[in-house]
């Protein structure tokens, strides 16, 4: 960490050393510097910028944390044709996102007993928790390979949702190149969990619109103050987490077999346009599209449960989706003038207004983007601004952990979860199933948001405060 400089408001570089081929930026406030502690995460950062093709500069956001390869909280572009492509540099939970859905519905208007009905009924259409199938087996059994390629566009055909929920979804729900053949059997065999949100940091929650910071919020997003919303984060589950450990497999053996120095088994990594390339990143897409119909599936199970709690049609409560954006994924974008494939690990795509690939709805906002803080605090609604082209359109995806799972576990007890968590309802009454999800754990969301709208990157749009949380136990 004595190696960072300041770079500006908010901005701290690593400058190229070593192997580097390019310089490290990191995004973070003061309040965030003052407590930063993630030299493992900086040397993650600093692996990546030795990669084949890599641009200057790799970029940590403000929820940097270590992970596998790439820490999370980290953006990669390499150049389209010489660079490389890596597994580790996109995640195992391919397509991990977040999406929000309005209603139509005063939060105080629900009393304790119907919020408690409310996420009861969400329990029991979609299954939480770690390696949980899907209640829909029969029909995922059926349609699988169409979901991988056709992804939500599919499903919302065979009536799981309606035909204006594309609009709000990252490329419209499905990610070109998808290809089951580079799909291995093992991984197959995991896909079994559409409509299920397994464990960790994934949720469903209830919220309340606490503060509309501008009227672009209700004029665009149809969010007002007082509001019920839905918010659910989930991802391609073990169906991801097998592509990408058997690709980081493939990308070790093939890049030792190209002679690539790789910096780590994390960043394993091969040329895009080789075979090994290629093929990961048509499974990749396979992945993708899975992960986008499970949201999807899930939002449908979401409007049935309102239903069948508070009587008559979903569509009398609105649950209309205000968007859906992916946090782990690598897409070919151009940026600068050049043709880039970024890889975005715990990170989300933003766009400004008038950029071309923005839904023709946010063509003068700019895409709604949706950063959850921890099931105690808030969470925001923000947009891009132009300058923001500097970190490859990106933004940082959550708060960011401070404490691992097992130090949330061993360092929290359960009366203080308790009280941090307040009047927000949990599925799971035995709080101890909570504890490395804790708000302890995780970064302060204001500082982490302050981050970049501070130096103009980003505005808010809107504020969300928890009602009642769902999570899967680990």
């Amino acid at each position: 960490m004595s190696m960072l400089e300041r770079d500006g408001v908010n901005r701290y570089r690593m400058r190229r050393r070593g192997a580097m081929r390019a310089d490290a930026v990191i995004y973070l406030n003061d309040a965030l510097k003052r407590s930063f502690n993630e030299d493992e995460a900086i040397e993650q950062l600093c692996d990546a910028a030795a990669l084949p093709g890599v641009q200057d500069p790799v970029v940590g956001m403000p929820d940097i944390h270590t992970g596998f390869g790439l820490p999370i909280g980290g953006v990669m572009a390499v150049d389209a044709d010489s660079g490389v492509v890596s597994a580790g540099a996109v995640g195992m939970d391919i397509n991990c996102g977040v999406r929000l859905l309005r209603t139509n519905i005063a939060a105080d208007s629900l009393d304790k007993p119907t919020l408690r009905e409310l996420i009861n009924a969400i329990v029991k259409r979609v299954p939480t928790g770690v390696g949980k199938s899907s209640r829909q087996a029969a029909l995922v059994k059926k349609n699988f390979y169409r979901y991988l390629v056709e992804g939500a566009p599919f499903l919302i055909a065979e009536g799981f949702g309606r035909s204006a929920d594309l609009e709000f979804i990252e490329e419209g729900g499905v990610l070109d190149g998808a290809d089951p053949g580079a799909v291995s059997e093992r991984a197959v065999k995991r896909g079994a969990q559409l409509s299920t949100i397994g464990g960790g940091n994934h949720f469903i929650e209830l919220g309340r619109v606490d503060q509309v910071f501008e009227p672009a919020a209700e004029e665009y997003l149809g969010l007002a103050e007082g509001q019920l919303t839905v918010m659910i984060h989930t991802g391609s589950r073990g169906f991801g987490h097998q592509i990408c450990n058997d690709y980081t497999e493939l990308m070790l053996q093939a890049g030792a077999r190209m002679k690539l120095e790789l910096p780590s088994k994390g960043l394993a990594a091969v040329p895009i346009k080789s075979s090994e390339g290629r093929r990961y990143l048509a499974a990749m897409a396979c992945a993708v599209n899975f992960a986008f119909c499970n949201r999807q599936w899930i939002t449908h199970d979401v409007r049935q449960a309102f239903a069948g709690v508070l009587g008559g049609a979903d569509g009398d409560y609105d649950l209309g989706l205000v968007y859906d954006v992916a946090h782990n994924i690598a897409k070919f974008e151009r940026v600068g003038g050049k043709e880039l494939l970024i890889h975005r690990k715990g990170a989300t795509r933003t766009l400004p207004a008038g950029h071309p690939k923005n839904p023709p709805r946010y063509r003068d906002l700019g895409h709604p983007v949706i950063i959850p803080g921890s099931m105690g605090t808030a969470s925001y609604v923000i947009a891009a601004q132009p300058p923001v082209e500097e970190t490859y359109y990106s933004v940082n995806h959550g708060a960011g952990r401070v404490l691992s799972r097992r130090a949330a576990r061993k360092e929290i007890a359960v009366e203080e979860l308790r009280r941090a968590l307040g009047e927000v309802l949990v599925a799971d009454r035995d709080y101890r199933a909570y504890l490395d999800e804790a708000p302890q754990a995780y970064k302060d969301i204001e500082a982490v948001i302050d981050t970049f709208t501070q130096i103009g990157f980003t505005r808010r749009l809107a504020r969300l405060l928890p009602v009642a949380s769902i999570k899967g136990q680990r």
